[in-house]
């Protein structure tokens, strides 16, 4: 009952508290969710400083379509044009190996083989080659590094 009384009296300020905390919670627990929706409470907020006769269910009803609309547009945005990184491979170990050379520590028999880098061992799939070849990783599909022979320099 008093969660009624108090959802009968909200103001603009409540919703800039709602969303200043919303907006402190995305700093905690990164993941642009709680950053939109505070930016939602904010936009509420400023309806309700302009209208503050706006019933207390047409606010949470406008709270909940900007929050959902606000998300669905940022993930779409991002989507389609992702943020710039100094590290875009950080997360894609095989990635991180593509074009850089390496010796093979054990010959390649049938198109396929296995080659160590750094503290782990990939499959490799290229040309048969003996072991200690320098080699060049040319792509990447799944786990199995693709690899060719790197010319005498």
């Amino acid at each position: 009952m008093q969660v009624l009384l108090y959802l009968e009296t909200l103001a603009y300020w409540d919703w800039f508290i709602a969303a200043l905390i919303l907006v402190i919670l995305e700093i905690f627990a990164p993941g642009a969710v709680f950053m939109w929706l505070g930016i939602a409470a904010g936009a509420v907020g400023a309806v309700v400083f302009m209208a503050p006769e706006l019933d207390w269910q047409w606010q949470l009803t406008l709270f909940a379509v900007l929050s959902v609309v606000s998300i669905v547009v940022s993930r779409r945005y991002l989507k389609s044009s992702p943020l710039a990184t100094d590290h875009p491979d950080l997360n894609r170990r095989g990635a991180q190996h593509v074009g850089r050379d390496f010796v093979l520590d054990e010959a390649i028999a049938g198109g396929h083989g296995r080659m160590k880098i750094d503290d782990s061992t990939w499959r490799v799939e290229g040309p048969d080659l003996p072991a200690g070849t320098r080699v060049r990783v040319t792509a990447i599909a799944g786990a199995t590094l693709h690899i060719e022979p790197t010319p005498p320099s």
